[in-house]
């Protein structure tokens, strides 16, 4: 796997996040709760259950993070090392032309029904946490601490490698629910949320 410089992969990765409360605040927060909540036409998730999918996610990774990084000594270590099943995990949730449709883990099958703003405040809410454990990383060492996988505790990722999915997970979705919008809710000659 290659090495990348560890405040590169944080900055990058930070980007995102960032990118990613901007798209949210941007395009999804002042949306009425029956927009975010209407089913896509094909019969996919509505935006809030995209957002709820999410959260779910991060409900279970960020306070796993942060006790990894509480727990964990301050390193001056600089370079950040992928192993094969950190970016295998990456790269899936990576959205794209060769972008596989996945079922959902049982626990993080959204509901149809939800508060959507309360859903999209949690998401925000969460994305800034997500920035403040990425700053936090930059005195640790994200090779050493290792994060269980939500699915089987035996398996454990690299913060960094566990960063790099999370962060993955929610571009791929947040895409999801963008096509969303483009495709169901508004006119196809409506150019501004494509």
């Amino acid at each position: 796997m290659k090495a990348i410089s560890k405040i590169e992969l944080l900055n990058n990765l930070e980007n995102q996040v960032e990118q990613h409360l901007g798209t949210v605040t941007s395009k999804f927060q002042n949306l009425k709760a029956d927009t975010l909540l209407k089913q896509a036409a094909n019969g996919g998730w509505s935006i809030a259950q995209c957002v709820e999918h999410l959260n779910s996610y991060g409900r279970y990774y960020l306070p796993a993070i942060k006790k990894g990084l509480v727990e964990a000594k301050d390193s001056q270590t600089e370079v950040f090392k992928s192993t094969w099943l950190g970016s295998y995990f990456t790269n899936m949730m990576m959205p794209g032309a060769k972008a596989k449709k996945m079922k959902a883990p049982k626990n993080h099958n959204p509901p149809s029904m939800l508060d959507a703003a309360k859903v999209i405040a949690e998401f925000i809410e969460q994305q800034e946490v997500l920035i403040s454990l990425l700053k936090t990383s930059r005195a640790k060492d994200v090779n050493k601490i290792r994060i269980p996988i939500s699915i089987s505790k035996l398996i454990k990722l690299k913060l960094g490698d566990t960063f790099g999915f999370l962060i993955a997970h929610n571009e791929r979705h947040l895409q999801q629910a963008l096509k969303h919008i483009s495709e169901n809710l508004y006119p196809a000659d409506n150019t501004d949320f494509r």
